[in-house]
Parts: structure tokens; C-alpha cells; sequence
């Protein structure tokens, strides 16, 4: 089984696998990114909207943690997207 087949077994709609595909890119050692919802969907060619629908997939597939971030003066900065290591037999 490759890599990334529990994610493309897992019966996430098309625009999760592409943002998570994407994230993944992005990710650091420790699995995390912080891209703004803009930047990701500038990017991957979906919309914002699509963007935040498809995190939300994510989320409650448990491929992804998303915690928000602020910035020094209290301002709301962009989230950190951590992936999960969910490699389950399907």
C-alpha cells in the first residue's frame, strides 16, 4: 500500500485530499504549516470557501489539528495546520 493511500481510501471529497496534498508540501519537520486560507487557495486553484470547507473535512476525518495563531499585538494571524498521522488498515 503507498504512503498516502489511507487518504485516498478514506472517502474525503477530492478538495480535502487536495489541500491536505498541499499542506503536506508545505510542512515542516514537525508536520505543521501556517499558509492563510488565501494563500492555499491561491495556490490549489479552489476557491476560499472551498478552502475552509475542505479543512473542516479534514478536521473531522483526523487528518488534520488546526490551532489559531495571534500576533503580538493581539491581531488574528493565520492558523497552524499540523497533519495527523492517521495510517489505519481501511
Amino acid at each position: 500500500m503507498g504512503k498516502l493511500e489511507y487518504l485516498y481510501r478514506s472517502g474525503l471529497p477530492s478538495r480535502a485530499i487536495t489541500v491536505y496534498l498541499y499542506l503536506a508540501d508545505r510542512a515542516g519537520q514537525e508536520d505543521s504549516c501556517f499558509p492563510s486560507v488565501p494563500t492555499i487557495a491561491r495556490h490549489t486553484g479552489l476557491s476560499e470557501r472551498t478552502v475552509q470547507r475542505a479543512i473542516l473535512d479534514l478536521k473531522k476525518g483526523g487528518f488534520l489539528h488546526v490551532r489559531g495563531r495571534q500576533r503580538r499585538n493581539g491581531a488574528d494571524s493565520s492558523n497552524l495546520y499540523t497533519l495527523t498521522n492517521v495510517e489505519t488498515e481501511w
